[in-house]
């Protein structure tokens, strides 16, 4: 699946300006993290994706033709998982999924939701009623109802909010291997899931997009702008922002990011998180 967005801009009725010019380029298959602050427009974004909304200006293609063309069947092929999500509380879990695939045109959906239930660790609760289950629950819910049917794009939104540790590493795993195959969005403020699996970031600020490339590309970017210092020696500084503080046996550790370090910090090598925190504060990344 080919997906070319051009000169894309959304204003809401409210005069809130949400994307302004956003040109990309998606191409199956693909893992693609999409970053951004709150607010920053990754769900305005989403929602045209799936033609949820309209834009004002710009154009969505879908395998080279407009999506409000094709949005009978990109409905069929997509997965997606918004960061609000509601469930019929007083289904239970296989009863949802059920309705999910009747609603997907899903004809051997026993087959298809048993795979989505073992896909998501649900076994033990596709009987219990919805509203019985914890928020970790629901949003293992959400995941299944998203990847059933084995959709060619998936778009999700904070997929492993309310999830343990273990549970987003098992899910981080799953992304991975359905991106081998197919297209897959997703969007989070977790730096370390798009770490661990994404090939491609696209960060937006302000409606815009300010970074599209690797993670490889992006930490790149912020050699140099990142270091650190014991808080005590901190001084005034212009445009220095502090990242982290750590507590050591040595006094504070301080982390930061700058666009020129002071003298009395220290280059260190930066993260992800890092280059991600520069390029949002003003940082210039080639």
């Amino acid at each position: 699946m080919n997906v070319e967005i051009s000169n894309l801009s959304m204003t809401y009725p409210s005069g809130k300006t949400a994307l302004r010019g956003i040109n990309l380029k998606m191409s199956s298959p693909n893992l693609i993290g999409l970053l951004g602050p709150n607010g920053a427009g990754k769900s305005t974004l989403m929602k045209l994706l799936v033609a949820g909304l309209l834009p004002t200006e710009g154009t969505i293609l879908i395998d080279g033709k407009p999506l409000i063309k094709k949005e009978r069947l990109l409905k069929a092929r997509l997965g997606y998982l918004p960061q609000s999500f509601g469930l019929f509380d007083e289904l239970t879990v296989w009863q949802f999924l059920d309705y999910m695939a009747a609603l997907k045109g899903i004809t051997n959906s026993k087959e298809a939701i048993s795979a989505v239930i073992q896909s998501t660790n649900l076994e033990e609760k596709q009987k219990a009623k919805i509203r019985t289950l914890s928020g970790g629950q629901r949003q293992r819910v959400g995941i299944a109802q998203a990847i059933l049917g084995a959709p060619h794009f998936l778009i999700f939104d904070e997929p492993t909010v309310g999830l343990d540790p273990e549970e987003r590493i098992g899910f981080r795993n799953l992304f991975s291997q359905m991106a081998q195959d197919r297209l897959v969005l997703l969007s989070t403020h977790i730096i370390e899931d798009v770490q661990s699996v994404c090939n491609q970031l696209i960060v937006i600020h302000q409606g815009c997009i300010r970074f599209v490339g690797s993670p490889a590309k992006l930490i790149a970017g912020a050699v140099g702008h990142v270091g650190v210092f014991r808080e005590k020696d901190q001084r005034q500084e212009a445009g220095l922002q502090i990242t982290s503080r750590i507590n050591t046996a040595q006094g504070i550790l301080c982390r930061a990011v700058a666009e020129k370090l002071p003298d009395f910090v220290e280059q260190a090598e930066p993260t992800l998180e890092d280059a991600y925190l520069y390029l949002i504060s003003g940082g210039v990344v080639q």
